[in-house]
């Protein structure tokens, strides 16, 4: 059997997803070219042993210099690069013809471009990259023909729906999301939940910061911007519908008012593996669902008051340009912020509202300098005012 990937370049392979990623490409028998953290070097250096890559980036100098020297004391011969240009290396890599970019925020922005300027595929689990910079992203792979596929579990679902469509046009693209661990807590209670209580999520394993997004609901507008990018649709066409289960992964309706939706249990080596061989389905050894034991699938609308980021991320979206970029870099400050115990979990949304309502230098046509200053200058501001929510 013939898959579309055959060999992988991991952006962020120590992290949830790269692991999973890793797991798959083992499954699948994919070589693995490049694996890339941002600190961890002994579970980096475990998966150089396992996986024999030819390039390993480590983004912090110091630590890459000590994983150099591991190496170099067991005869590896894996070359290890660092920081940002480690990184565009590792998206560059000539031998894998895949770059799946597993990166945490902004940082995956520079990398997606580098893999679409060398012709590779990008199978992109980092929302940030289309949220920052998605005009430019999806102005590059278009004319370049590079395919950005998906593996988001709730993007994916969409594309799986669309392989079929025979050429008609989705009407509505609903994005299904948990509701994270606080849906069924008051808005009151929300004054007082702990960083213990938001890194609980009910039904997915994920690293701290998505699962702090997915907490506060920024990670579905995050999504949100994402799916207008990939799916070349308007904001107006995109519906976010919370479902506790989590087993409908997302749906799209049709102008007939036909729906089509994509089911399976949370579990992220599915979307990872469709990524890679779509659109093939390669049989796989992970468990299926058993529909006996979920007879219930239930939907509710989100509650905006009660988790105003999402409609922080829809009214960015809806003015487009760098805004997203402005929100996206604040929303990273927050995030970490209350990681730390510096902020509330309430003192996030309005932390990045007060960002956004300060930026005044936003354009249409922007290039990946504008999104970089964009970033930097959120981010500079969200950490000013951090004072003024102690």
């Amino acid at each position: 059997m013939i898959l579309v990937a055959k060999s992988l370049s991991i952006l962020g392979s120590t992290g949830s997803i790269g692991k999973q990623a890793l797991e798959v490409a083992a499954n699948l028998n994919l070589d693995v070219a490049a694996v890339c953290a941002a600190s961890s070097i002994d579970a980096l250096e475990r998966q150089i042993d396992s996986f024999a890559p030819r390039l390993a980036c480590v983004f912090d100098e110091g630590l890459a210099l000590e994983l150099s020297r591991r190496l170099k004391g067991k005869g590896s011969k894996c070359e290890v690069v660092a920081g940002e240009k480690g990184l565009e290396a590792a998206a560059s890599i000539p031998d894998a013809d895949t770059v799946l970019n597993a990166l945490v925020g902004s940082v995956g922005l520079s990398p997606t471009l580098k893999a679409i300027e060398a012709g590779k595929a990008v199978a992109l689990a980092n929302k940030e990259t289309l949220v920052s910079g998605g005009f430019l992203v999806t102005r590059e792979a278009k004319a370049r023909g590079i395919p950005i596929l998906p593996v988001d579990s709730e993007h994916s679902a969409i594309f799986q729906c669309l392989q079929e469509r025979g050429g008609n046009a989705p009407r509505r693209l609903f994005l299904t999301a948990s509701g994270g661990p606080f849906l069924r807590k008051t808005k009151e209670e929300l004054l007082d939940v702990c960083v213990e209580d938001a890194l609980k999520h009910p039904n997915w394993t994920m690293g701290r910061k998505i699962t702090i997004d997915s907490a506060t609901m920024m990670n579905k507008g995050l999504e949100v911007i994402e799916a207008k990018w990939l799916f070349d649709v308007c904001l107006e066409q995109i519906e976010v519908l919370v479902h506790p289960q989590s087993i409908i992964h997302s749906m799209v309706e049709f102008g007939d008012g036909a729906v089509i939706a994509q089911l399976g249990l949370p579990d992220m080596r599915l979307p990872i593996q469709y990524a890679l061989t779509c659109p093939q389905r390669v049989c796989s050894p992970y468990e299926k669902i058993d529909f006996l034991k979920h007879p219930k699938l239930t939907f509710e609308a989100p509650d905006i008051e009660k988790f105003p980021s999402l409609a922080l991320a829809y009214a960015a979206a809806k003015e487009g340009g760098l805004l997203p970029a402005v929100m996206n870099g604040a929303n990273e400050i927050a995030v970490d912020a209350f990681l730390r115990g510096m902020i509330s979990f309430v003192q996030m949304p309005a932390l990045i509202e007060s960002v956004l309502s300060s930026y005044n230098s936003n354009i249409a046509d922007y290039r990946l300098s504008d999104v970089l200053e964009a970033d930097r200058w959120s981010r500079i501001q969200a950490k000013a005012k951090l004072a003024l929510f102690r």
